[in-house]
């Protein structure tokens, strides 16, 4: 049974709520659950072996969640974090320091950005991710979706319909791939990150006969060849060449802001940016003033700066030349974010046993973890 937790002056305006699970053995805090204000079966499990669970008020729905003060409250004294992104306050060095012994924050996505990962190293805490297929292989079919909306006209074609009209030359869509018949060459296209989604994305456009370039300077060179790409030196070399580029790297210091106003300009006037990685990497006024001034032709959007997405952006005035969603482009159904969470709950009761979870992403901080944690169980 789960019982609104009693607010006090840290958390005013928290929402939290607290499952009752006899005199817990551990403390979990689920600073993003999968479900705000109900217990998924994943936390149901925790529960069942003696952890407490305490849930924040983010979610999957609503990524702005609890200011750091009320995060701080309730996770302190907490042996484990988990919880999807959380954009409104990252998992911050102050939380963690409010728990003296966190073993692990697991995170229920692939991305991580929110984490202070090399804080949680230099405090010896596990950090986790979830790449399930169900998210990565969504990721890549929705910007396959998103790629074919925007160069079909797939939207301008429907619209045009229901206000009563019927064929014109703008209403051209772009012919994909290579055709044997008469020479057509097909389009390029231009794929930043090399990982799980980028490869599952060469898959996908394998049939379209299409030219695939990849840049990725953090991938092995066999990787390319086996995923049958041409390999660029340069992100320059690539975005000169492509019809379409197609972000999937994560979002680090060096790729923060990748594309921006430089970037932009190096790009085919005709080319169309597709953005379903992180929304840091684009810098949207650079992506913007690109737009407006017919620098690049489109975009396709499912991840923003500011999520989410502000009533006032100037992105949601810029019509046709801009495909966008809120960040849920591997929202489907028989997936989502619940097999992450699937995973994150069990990496949290890997650590409670005094356990090495799975998907770990600081792998530096193993030493000192397991001189304070390994064969430790609490639960």
């Amino acid at each position: 049974m789960a019982k609104a937790a009693k607010p006090g002056k840290a958390k005013a305006s928290a929402e939290s709520i607290v499952g009752d699970a006899g005199k817990a053995g551990a403390k979990v805090f689920a600073f993003a659950p999968e479900k705000p204000g109900q217990f998924t079966e994943s936390e149901k499990k925790l529960q069942a072996v003696g952890c407490e669970v305490v849930q924040g008020s983010a979610g999957w729905h609503t990524p702005q969640g609890n200011s750091e003060p009320e995060m701080i409250a309730m996770a302190r004294g907490a042996d484990a974090l988990m919880g999807t992104s959380i954009r409104s306050t990252p998992i911050t060095r102050r939380i963690m320091e409010a728990c003296p012994d966190l073993r692990i924050v697991a995170k229920y996505t692939i991305g991580y950005d929110d984490v202070d990962v090399d804080a949680a190293t230099e405090l010896g805490i596990i950090v986790t991710h979830s790449p399930t297929e169900a998210n990565w292989g969504g990721v890549a079919e929705g910007s396959m979706a998103m790629m074919l909306a925007m160069l079909k006209k797939v939207r301008e074609r429907d619209e045009a319909m229901k206000a009563g009209k019927w064929r014109s030359e703008d209403l051209q869509g772009t012919y994909v791939g290579a055709r044997m018949q008469d020479g057509h060459e097909g389009i390029t296209i231009g794929i930043i990150g090399l990982g799980r989604i980028g490869r599952r994305l060469t898959e996908l456009l394998r049939p379209w006969r299409v030219r695939v370039l990849a840049y990725d300077p953090y991938c092995e060179v066999a990787r390319f060849t086996l995923s049958g790409v041409v390999r660029c030196m340069s992100l320059e070399e690539l975005l000169h060449a492509a019809d379409v580029v197609s972000i999937h790297c994560t979002l680090n210091e060096s790729s923060r802001r990748l594309i921006n106003a430089r970037t932009l300009g190096q790009m085919k006037p005709s080319a169309i940016l597709l953005n379903a990685a992180r929304g840091g990497i684009v810098e949207e006024k650079a992506l913007v003033e690109a737009l407006e001034k017919g620098t690049i032709a489109g975009a396709a959007l499912d991840v923003f700066e500011d999520e989410p997405l502000p009533a006032v952006s100037p992105l949601r005035k810029l019509g046709h030349k801009v495909l966008l969603s809120a960040h849920m482009v591997s929202g489907n159904r028989a997936s989502g974010i619940k097999p992450g969470a699937v995973w994150a709950a069990q990496n949290v009761a890997a650590a409670l046993r005094g356990e090495l979870p799975e998907n770990i992403v600081n792998p530096d901080v193993l030493p000192r973890w397991k001189q304070r944690f390994v064969n430790k169980a609490i639960i």
